[in-house]
């Protein structure tokens, strides 16, 4: 058991197996955890749930929790709280944010949407609840391409904020988006001059990627995929080694399901832990405990975009 001690201004705190001391917890408020697979080791372990940006929803919807304890970024904790009203939504670290809901402010995303008043807006969930409320669906990497095919072919799209997952869209249903130009820090950062010499090094791994790569990384991969695709491809594929382009969180998983193959981390263009989401790495266990013993930090939002952004993502649950 991990045992780790816990720096705190409150008086008389020891040293504690913060896994034996989580679980307590769980218990004593009902609470579930759910994690993203882009957390550190320790919090994928210790999570009920372990999921991508769908599977999540889709648990936090069915969940009969009491407390959601979120272990991931500040949209998905929203998301949660958008479908529980009633339910106590903790974020360990409210500063766990993402680039792709920082990079489409509220405003100026109000204006691009009513410069093109005829067009549906289809939101990748990487998004604040503002704009949520500003959707007409929700989408995921996991079913951004199922969504935009059951979209009649005469209505125009705008899909926000990921413009490579936008195009990557585009590309497999042959349908023309009007995108947002935003993009994930950790997906565009992967070199191709690194990627083509890690081929040479590796020649019978398979590239596999995440669609919020650059078309230079994708157009190497074997598969392309969602987080949850790209595990169960990597369960189910006869091959024994995997170059990885997403956040390489994912790989702990990978391995532990897969422990005779080899997973290897596409490189990023600088020599830096840039593969690594700097927003997801801010949780931690002990954040986790501190946030269940104290019951904060909470997720509140204002109703009325609680309801709006509860619409969107209700459709996209009932085309999933």
């Amino acid at each position: 058991m991990l045992k780790a001690v816990l720096e705190s201004n409150v008086p008389n705190y020891k040293a504690i197996d913060l896994i034996e001391s989580i679980q307590d917890l769980k218990k004593k408020l009902n609470a579930v955890i759910l994690a993203h697979y882009y957390q550190e080791p320790d919090i994928q372990d210790v999570a009920d749930y372990l999921g991508d940006s769908l599977g999540l929803s889709q648990q936090a919807q069915a969940t009969t929790a009491d407390v959601i304890v979120f272990a991931g970024v500040h949209f998905m904790a929203e998301t949660a709280k958008i479908l529980n009203p009633g339910k106590l939504v903790l974020l360990p670290d409210l500063e766990a944010g993402c680039s792709l809901a920082q990079g489409c402010p509220a405003n100026e995303f109000a204006q691009f949407k009513a410069t093109y008043s005829d067009h549906l807006v289809i939101s990748y969930i990487n998004c604040s609840a503002e704009i949520k409320a500003m959707s007409d669906i929700i989408c995921t990497s996991s079913n951004a391409v199922k969504i935009v095919e059951q979209i009649p072919g005469d209505q125009p799209i705008i899909f926000a904020p990921d413009r490579n997952l936008g195009r990557y869209v585009m590309k497999m249903t042959g349908r023309k988006l009007r995108l947002w130009d935003g993009s994930c820090i950790v997906h565009e950062t992967f070199s191709q001059r690194k990627l083509i010499e890690l081929k040479l090094e590796y020649p019978q791994a398979q590239v596999i990627a995440h669609p919020e790569c650059e078309e230079v990384i994708l157009q190497y991969a074997s598969f392309i995929g969602s987080t949850s695709a790209l595990l169960k491809y990597t369960q189910q594929s006869p091959s024994q080694s995997f170059i990885v382009a997403t956040e390489s969180g994912i790989l702990h998983q990978m391995q532990k399901l897969s422990p005779d193959k080899q997973f290897i981390p596409s490189p990023p263009i600088d020599n830096c832990a840039c593969n690594e989401c700097p927003y997801m790495r801010l949780n931690t266990l002990e954040k986790i405990y501190m946030a269940m013993e104290n019951k904060q930090p909470e997720i509140t939002l204002a109703e009325n975009i609680r309801e709006l952004a509860y619409k969107p993502i209700e459709r996209m649950l009932a085309m999933s």
